[in-house]
């Protein structure tokens, strides 16, 4: 991993080994940026404030070794990145602003990608991680995540059952509680669907009606233009001498019929007239029926009106003046289903309250069964705990898991109560610990020092590396408090883990660096910061120094280089064996 201007550090590179790294150096000189590092690396909040002074952006680089096979790898792949031999390239740049971008293969992508691909590639543990398990709701998902397949099904059941009642129940609330708007609403939608229905309304019908209107209006005036008209082409039988187009166009015919055949151009001319001719006698016909037909009807025109102004009122309460009767039809059409809708509501409730019922019981039997399924897997967890324990220094300590219910009005019958529940279910769940014979379990937040805190999170990180395991845990300062014999048995723990495992470890305590297959130190140059030489892989002689000034505060103290020298064949010793 190569790190730029980031803190304080300038430029470097750290190298982690396949098993046990674990990094040191004095206060300040920048071992949590090693940490923070790779939690930029894989999708953490990027905060501007991280930049090193006067740099413009950080850079984080990263090499992953990957089997071919692997999820992280496939998930890469389907991003559009490409593995060089198994090894992915991943980086992440977070500038002086607060912009952040990421790029997974050579390939920009969103920075969730990255936080998607660390929930498979490691486990983060620090004294943060610590404060949140120490929250019952932390501590019931660890156990549930533990418990596996085992929980995970009727757990599953039981959510599917509880988002379904909570739908049911949210549902019946509000058609209670809104019975007297419902009514009111129906109500309305009656009186609006009789008006309607009495006036039977067509769509489009007013604007026939307004044409209708216009024509019987004016039926006088239209019928006295149309016999004016067809006097004009037709003649008039009481004016014998008055000149008609269809006479004036005959003899104009007549002219050109005795020398049309002398020539084509005049005998088209001809066939001209002749269909003017038609066409006038045509228009004049149509003229005479127009007028006959036409009837000056004084209670026809006040029949229309009076249905003309039923139809505005309609259009007006229940429509547009662009839509017209059609809004009317299409509002009435409406009305009924919702009105059908109200009306059926009563009926609804009856069929939902049974449901609802049903429900709840269903709910209660998942909850039972989620709850066996949860305390079989608390007894499994605690003795692993407790087995860990005593592989740190602390054999007479023993991890319970309490489980318990709260009284709830209006909560699920199970066993006798009414209990509160939830979408976990009905368990509150705390871990309790003992630390040794005769004491009462007390939760781990209260009868916990640092020391045995650090301890029995590390025992829980340890369980779950058997049921649910990573490739890579780091570990940052879990060991605060911790000294003496038990900060030897968290070395040897760490080193165990590292087996099956990469374990990164940033710490405070020689007993726990003395057991690292690879040992890296930070160190400041004089102007403050951390430069590509800063982080250094130490050799066995310096290992030595490092420790000895762990120990003692002094590099070159022969007490302490003569205790560095057996904790770390102490360290070697079980490795070998």
């Amino acid at each position: 991993m190569r790190i730029r201007d980031l803190g304080v550090i300038d430029d470097a590179v750290v190298e982690l080994a396949p098993g046990f790294t674990v990094v040191t150096g004095e206060t300040g000189a920048g071992k949590t940026m090693v940490v923070t590092s790779l939690g930029l690396l894989l999708g953490g909040r990027a905060d501007p404030a991280l930049v090193r002074a006067g740099a413009e952006r950080a850079v984080v680089e990263g090499r992953l070794d990957l089997p071919a096979d692997s999820p992280v790898a496939a998930r890469a792949r389907e991003a559009g990145a490409e593995l060089d031999e198994g090894a992915l390239l991943i980086s992440r740049t977070v500038s002086a602003e607060g912009r952040s971008r990421a790029h997974v293969g050579g390939r920009s992508v969103p920075v969730g990608l990255l936080a998607e691909l660390g929930e498979d590639l490691i486990a983060v543990h620090g004294q943060s991680d610590q404060q949140r398990l120490l929250r019952p709701a932390r501590q019931r998902g660890a156990l549930d995540r533990y418990a596996g397949e085992a929980l995970a099904e009727p757990l599953a059941r039981y959510r599917t059952c509880y988002r379904r009642l909570r739908e049911v129940s949210a549902t019946l609330e509000e058609l209670t509680t809104r019975a007297r708007e419902r009514a009111q609403e129906a109500d309305l939608l009656r009186f609006g669907l009789d008006e309607v229905a009495a006036a039977e309304p067509v769509a489009g019908e007013e604007v026939e009606l307004a044409a209708e209107a216009e024509r019987l209006g004016h039926a006088d005036a239209l019928s006295s233009a149309a016999v004016l008209a067809h006097a004009a082409l037709a003649g008039d039988p009481a004016d014998p001498d008055l000149l008609d187009a269809g006479t004036l166009i005959g003899q104009a015919r007549r002219a050109l019929d005795g020398v049309s055949g002398h020539d084509e151009r005049l005998g088209a001319l001809a066939e001209r007239l002749a269909e003017v001719g038609y066409l006038l006698a045509d228009v004049a016909g149509d003229l005479a029926l127009y007028a006959d037909d036409l009837d000056a009807d004084p209670a026809r025109l006040a029949a229309v009106e009076e249905r003309r102004a039923v139809l505005a009122q309609l259009i007006r309460k229940y429509g547009s003046a662009e839509g017209g009767t059609a809004e009317v039809v299409a509002w009435a059409e409406q009305g009924a289903q919702r009105l059908a809708e109200l009306d059926g509501d009563d009926d609804r409730i009856e069929e939902l309250a049974a449901e609802h019922a049903e429900l709840r019981g269903t709910l209660a039997a998942l909850a039972a069964e989620v709850s066996a399924a949860r305390a079989a897997a608390a007894d499994r967890f605690a003795a692993a705990v407790s087995a860990e324990l005593t592989e740190l220094a602390m054999p007479h300590a023993r991890v319970t898991f309490a489980l318990t219910r709260l009284d709830e009005q209006g909560g699920l019958e199970l066993d006798g109560r009414t209990v509160a529940y939830g979408s976990h279910g009905v368990d509150e769940v705390e871990v309790l610990l003992a630390p040794h014979p005769g004491a009462a379990p007390r939760p781990i937040a209260k009868g916990a020092s640092g020391g045995e805190l650090s301890r029995v999170m590390l025992a829980v990180e340890v369980v779950f590396a058997a049921s649910d395991p990573v490739p890579t845990y780091l570990f940052d300062e879990v060991d605060a408090g911790v000294g003496g014999k038990a900060a030897v048995e968290i070395g040897r723990r760490l080193a165990k883990l590292a087996r099956t495992a990469q374990v990164v470890v940033v710490t405070h305590l020689p007993q726990v660096a003395a057991f690292a297959d690879r040992h890296l130190v930070v160190e400041k140059t004089n102007d403050g910061t951390v430069t590509r030489s800063g982080v250094k892989t130490l050799g066995d002689e310096e290992r030595v120094r490092e420790l000895s000034r762990m120990l003692a505060g002094l590099e070159d103290s022969e007490l302490g280089r003569a205790h560095a020298e057996e904790l770390l064949a102490t360290a070697r010793g079980p490795q070998e064996a």
